[in-house]
């Protein structure tokens, strides 16, 4: 069984934590779309640097080293028993290797008294809607689209046909 660390991230770290996850967001991206342009946030960046900051101001984050070499990184959210996994990322050279299973085991650990954990992806990461589902047990509970609206976000999509969704996912300790 694999075994990873997860390292709280120095403030010194937050723009190369920043660039490391947006080259595996880009990553998902590029193998489903190919060239794309109409899935991205900011500067050719499927998720935006700023995105990316706000999560980590808002919640714990963290470095995934494995074998002493950072691997990915996650930032998590918690508030009493509910859990959000804000961002979970795993460098490219790395997947397919148990990492972020290892990961997640790792997060469930430092945080036992979190009953509900919930977390979202693109409608086209088939990568991650496997992982979530099939390898950690989440459950898909709702699907955001320009006719269901996130309720944090409802009017950036309502009645938007470019907006093709994100799928919530719950896990339930």
């Amino acid at each position: 069984m694999i075994k990873v660390e997860m390292i709280p991230l120095a403030k010194e770290d937050r723009e190369q934590f920043v660039l490391d996850n947006q080259e595996a967001f880009n990553y998902g991206a590029l193998e489903e779309f190919g060239v794309r342009d109409n899935h991205l946030e900011e500067d050719g960046q499927i998720i935006s640097g700023q995105t990316i900051l706000n999560s980590i101001k808002e919640g714990e984050a963290y470095w995934i080293l494995c074998d002493g070499i950072r691997a990915g990184g996650a930032v998590v959210k918690v508030c009493g028993s509910c859990g959000e996994l804000e961002l979970l990322f795993i460098s490219p050279k790395m997947h397919s290797k148990g990492i972020g299973q290892a990961a997640w085991r790792e997060i469930e650990n430092l945080y036992p008294g979190v009953e509900v954990w919930e977390t979202v992806t693109p409608y086209f990461e088939k990568r991650n809607i496997h992982f979530y589902v099939n390898c950690l047990g989440f459950h898909i509970v709702e699907f955001f689209n320009s006719h269901h609206p996130e309720p944090t976000e409802p009017d950036n999509h309502e009645g938007s046909d470019d907006y093709e969704g994100m799928f919530r996912f719950e896990k339930r300790m």
